[in-house]
């Protein structure tokens, strides 16, 4: 895979600078000093260390200028300092966006107001509206990517307007009060207290929920505050003085000037650029992970959309996946599944199926010819290695629901002519195959219908994945006796966390295991929280590590079930993905765990049920040669 290597052009401010600088008289010490910084760190640290990057302000012809305050609060915390240059090229900002692991929003000019819908008023200050552009692209794309943020001053402002807030244009005119927002003391000297909220981020990282003392140059400040955050502090006068997230992304921002503080050598301020640091860390090694494993989603409905006029999966869409937010989340394969709902089950209505299913495929083929230079079309883990070392996304097709073949086992090698991987038995329904995991359906089967059990062997035979996600419990264990191969549920999550029919049992995750399937833990709020509404990411990651615990690590994986009704905060999308790998950093596994979780457990089952087939039919064609060669030799 060809890899861009991007150099950015960094001002690195050091605490002795000026020693330094008075020691570099001449060329031969500013060698040594180079010489030097090799013996500085120990080998392949340089790796490990984040890199974040600044936003900048305008400085004089086209130029771009940051204050040494925030580099130095960098460095002090870890970090490596990197200038984004202020511009309004957003495909440029995107790539050299991906090249760091954390953003820091710098203070500066004021924003404009129609951009949180409100005319000037005379006491606006200064406004730069190439800037505006600039910093609120830099929020987007970043936000996009799950990078952590922190916003300072007009940064808080910004990702509180990004998000749909309002502000105050100026806060003597439109909240007046006793609170001096613009001081003139300088900028290390706090001056005014604020109340940090007990149960804020903000009161976790200073470690205090009390009042602490900042400093203040500002004159706007928020007003409305942005959908999705929430308040971490107050000034005395009701001015919000910090906002975060409530859904516990890394997305921080503080209206006052940690940086000059930290400068000042306030221990306190540089617990925030710590955080920061820590978090972009995290980042930094969940990226660096997911450059090097092969990653997969094992269920989707994405191919739904595909019947939307103009809709193409190699743009970025309000739709969950596609190939931009794919990159994003740094996932190289997706199971874009055939699915077709329940319906009558006469002939007429079967062989109407088959043609549904037909079309779905279809439509997924002209989505991949559409977009050749960014994906293609997978059958093996072969294949979808070889298309992530090309640079491009690995497409595989299953198809669910079981209707989908009609009542006839001959489009079961029909469909895997045309790329089918896997085929989810059921649905919400009872089918032809088997009877469906609903508890409000009656049973009709006990399991497998004798079709069923036929339908079975024959994706044995064809080397098809078999998907129990959506089967009833009568019929998992059918398909476990009967099956000569592993079997895996695409889609589902754990009953013991969550009584909900679509999960699996701990029994059943051990005769799963057993059997040398895999479970591929699915996001879909129902599934993790008998109170959907209360579904949380933390609790998602509860039922990963449950079924690990039940299971075993290699018989574990992640099923999104995105763009058919899955998602809840922060795993709501393709580019949510690399949350999943840094929460499961932050629990204590390791690289090896986490190659397995992502792909390598269920490629071992594709591989094997893909062997047995590759196997069968040597087999039969070195038969059919010795045959053919006996009869000619008489």
């Amino acid at each position: 895979m060809r890899k861009v290597i991007l150099v950015f052009a960094s001002l690195m401010f050091f605490s002795c600078i000026e020693k330094s600088v008075a020691q570099c008289s001449d060329l031969k010490h500013i060698k040594n000093l180079c010489d030097e910084s090799y013996s500085v760190m120990s080998p392949n640290s340089e790796h490990s260390i984040p890199l974040i990057a600044l936003s900048s302000s305008q400085y004089g012809d086209r130029g771009s200028s940051v204050s040494g305050t925030y580099v130095n609060a960098i460095l002090k915390a870890g970090g490596l300092p990197v200038i984004i240059p202020l511009m309004t090229d957003a495909k440029t900002v995107r790539i050299l966006l991906e090249n760091v692991d954390g953003l820091i929003m710098t203070g500066g000019e004021d924003i404009r107001p129609h951009l949180y819908n409100e005319y000037p008023i005379e006491q606006i200050g200064a406004v730069d509206s190439i800037r505006d552009v600039y910093d609120l692209m830099l929020i987007q794309l970043a936000s996009n990517r799950n990078m952590p943020i922190l916003g300072i001053c007009r940064g808080e402002q910004l990702m509180n307007v990004a998000f749909g807030g309002s502000l105050y244009q100026d806060i003597p005119t439109q909240h007046p009060s006793s609170v001096k927002h613009l001081q003139s003391a300088p900028k290390s000297s706090g001056t005014h207290s604020i109340d940090v909220l007990s149960s804020s981020l903000l009161s976790n990282i200073i470690g205090r929920d009390s009042q602490i003392v900042v400093n203040s140059f500002h004159h706007q400040s928020v007003k409305g505050l942005a959908s999705g955050f929430k308040v971490g502090a107050y000034a005395s006068d009701g001015i919000v003085e910090s906002i975060e997230t409530t859904d516990g992304r890394p997305m921080l921002a503080v209206q006052w000037h940690p940086e000059a503080m930290v400068d000042g050598g306030d221990t306190i301020m540089g617990k925030i650029f710590q955080y920061l640091i820590t978090q972009a860390g995290y980042y930094r090694k969940a990226r660096s992970i997911h450059q090097r494993i092969l990653s997969v989603d094992t269920h989707c409905d994405t191919p739904l959309w595909f019947r939307r006029s103009n809709f193409n999966m190699g743009k970025r869409d309000t739709n969950q996946i596609n190939i931009p937010k794919m990159k994003e989340g740094y996932l190289d394969a997706i199971f874009f599944a055939a699915f077709i709902s329940q319906g009558n089950r006469d002939v007429e209505s079967s062989e109407k199926a088959v043609s549904a299913v037909t079309n779905l495929i279809n439509g997924i083929y002209k989505q991949v010819n559409m977009n050749t230079e960014v994906c293609g079309i997978s059958r093996t883990a072969k294949e979808a290695q070889l298309l992530k070392e090309d640079g491009k996304k690995a497409i595989f097709i299953g198809i669910e629901n079981g209707y989908g073949i009609g009542k006839d086992l001959k489009n079961l090698s029909l469909f895997k002519s045309m790329g089918v991987t896997y085929m989810t038995l059921c649905h919400t329904k009872n089918n032809d195959i088997c009877d469906t995991s609903n508890r409000k359906i009656e049973k009709e089967w006990g399991g497998l219908s004798s079709f069923g059990s036929q339908v079975v062997k024959e994706m044995n035979r064809l080397g098809i994945l078999i998907d129990i996600s959506h089967a009833s419990d009568s019929t998992f264990w059918d398909v476990i006796h009967t099956s000569k191969q592993p079997v895996v549920a695409t889609h589902s999550a754990t009953r013991t966390l969550c009584n909900h029919d679509r999960n699996l049992s701990d029994l059943q995750l051990k005769a799963l295991a057993d059997k040398g399937g895999v479970i591929q833990v699915c996001p879909f709020a129902s599934y993790i929280n008998v109170s959907k509404d209360k579904a949380t990411f933390n609790q998602y990651i509860d039922h990963i590590e449950h079924a690990i615990k039940i299971a075993g690590i290699d018989h574990v994986g992640i099923g999104s079930d995105f763009d058919g009704g899955a998602g809840i905060a922060r795993i709501n999308g393709a580019n949510d993905m690399i949350n999943i790998t840094i929460a499961l950093l932050q629990r204590g596994y390791n690289e090896d765990d986490i190659e397995k979780i992502w792909g390598k457990n269920f490629f071992r089952v594709l591989d094997q049920v893909q062997a047995a087939y590759d196997s069968q039919r040597s087999n039969r064609i070195k038969s059919s040669k010795i045959q053919k060669a006996h009869h000619l030799s008489y």
